[in-house]
């Protein structure tokens, strides 16, 4: 179990804790491009504790500003989108694309500097139709920092790839450690009909995996082993610093997919799901199912009918990615669905929110009964205390902040031999650009 002081540094986002800055030596996935129009309004974003707003100015260039006018603290979030950066509506002051105030007409007879206000403005990437954000300079200087993760998802063409945003109700921590976890996936997410897209395998039929797990420079690989006939059938999951996780394949599609784990404050976390496949685009069926889900059930994406609608959803951060399940209404929760699922929860995703956040934001960790299948989530939250008191007490920088070819790895699944070390065996299978490390059992 982890203390309740432990686990509260861990959680602590904002700028001047240990973790917050950690976490703002890391560039972070935060909108589809598409989401950002040239010219038009600002809309209201959170990170990191910090208010913001993410706009494309009528040139095209994309700007993460603070959302707050230095002047009377009016609102930029209405601000008009002008040529030369945001315009705040109360008494006109602009702010350029770097944060400086370029102008303030109603202070023209004080002759004040207009150089010396300033807002917050974050460097901003696009790279393949997805916004980067890195929270480590507040003066848009993006000059020497690292290039973006070589994260697979986001180096393939678009067509490979699908992405997914949701809020989840919960600190980031409390939402990453679900996926390290492979013992839950054929438990939460398992048939009692034995129907359903996945027959049954080894992943099923042993509910008691073998765990091992190697730190690496990048983060922790667990490896999760079952016996498959005469042979292994490994599951490789990955914890990547400091909020990426990676899960393997699962038939009757090899889709590789994960997620970021962005922190929008210590209570809430933007849940940025991917899913590609790295040789040729994904089938239209399959996008199908994580647009539309099946049958009234989620896939591990939010579906576009599930996000809030109305007149109310954009007056908060990320308003268009809040889920319309949640537990004001207990998920949707159905008992007809135990009939031919072990959870009544509809759906991937559903499920695993709802074991995340339905107890509250914050759980008190050091209530909990860890055991054997929970090795990646202790060391995950190992590594994370560690880097960021390294980062605090020594000024020491982990290797993963400066080394974006280090993401260049895949989650895998592969049988092996017995006899076969697991770390040396699915060597060609988690490197990003060899084979899928996939067998359908």
């Amino acid at each position: 179990m982890a203390s309740s002081q432990d686990y509260e540094e861990l959680v602590e986002v904002d700028a001047g804790t240990a973790m917050g800055e950690l976490l703002r030596l890391y560039w972070m996935p935060v909108l589809p491009s598409k989401d950002l129009i040239a010219g038009k309004r600002p809309t209201r974003i959170r990170l990191l504790g910090e208010d913001l707003v993410a706009f494309r100015t009528p040139d095209g260039e994309v700007c993460i500003q603070g959302a707050v006018c230095p002047h009377r603290q009016a609102p930029l979030f209405y601000a008009r989108n002008e040529v030369g950066g945001l315009r705040c509506v109360y008494h006109a002051w602009k702010f350029n694309a770097n944060g400086l105030c370029t102008g303030m007409p109603n202070e023209a007879r004080a002759r004040k500097h207009p150089e010396k206000i300033r807002i917050p403005s974050y460097p901003c990437r696009e790279r393949n139709g997805v916004v980067w954000a890195h929270m480590g300079n507040d003066r848009g200087d993006a000059s020497e920092l690292p290039d973006l993760p070589a994260v697979e998802w986001n180096m393939v063409p678009e067509e490979q790839v699908y992405i997914s945003l949701r809020v989840q109700q919960c600190n980031w921590v409390q939402a990453l450690e679900g996926e390290i976890d492979s013992s839950h996936a054929p438990i939460l997410h398992g048939r009692v009909d034995g129907g359903g897209l996945r027959s049954q395998t080894a992943w099923d039929n042993d509910l008691d995996p073998e765990l091992e797990a190697v730190d690496t420079e990048l983060g922790t690989m667990v490896g999760a082993c079952r016996e498959s006939g005469d042979k292994n059938y490994w599951r490789i999951n990955h914890f990547m610093m400091p909020f990426w996780t990676l899960v393997p394949p699962t038939s009757p599609y090899p889709n590789l997919s994960g997620h970021a784990w962005v922190p929008i404050d210590k209570h809430t976390t933007l849940t940025f799901m991917f899913s590609y496949q790295p040789t040729e685009p994904l089938p239209e069926k399959v996008t199908r199912l994580y647009r539309d889900g099946a049958r009234g059930r989620q896939s591990g994406h939010l579906s576009e009918d599930a996000h809030l609608a109305g007149p109310d959803a954009h007056i908060r951060p990320f308003g268009a990615y809040w889920p319309t399940l949640n537990a004001a209404n207990d998920y949707g929760y159905d008992e007809t669905l135990e009939e031919s699922h072990f959870s009544a929860l509809p759906g991937l995703w559903v499920q695993d929110a709802a074991c995340q956040e339905a107890l509250g934001p914050i759980m008190d960790r050091s209530k909990e009964n860890l055991g054997a299948s929970d090795l990646g989530i202790i060391r995950m939250r190992r590594m994370l205390l560690k880097a960021a008191r390294a980062l605090r007490d020594d000024k020491e920088r982990p290797p993963s902040s400066d080394r974006p070819e280090l993401y260049a790895i895949r989650a895998a699944s592969p049988t092996l031999d017995r006899d076969t070390d697991w770390r040396t065996g699915s060597a060609e299978f988690v490197s990003a650009g060899g084979d899928y490390g996939y067998d359908v059992l």
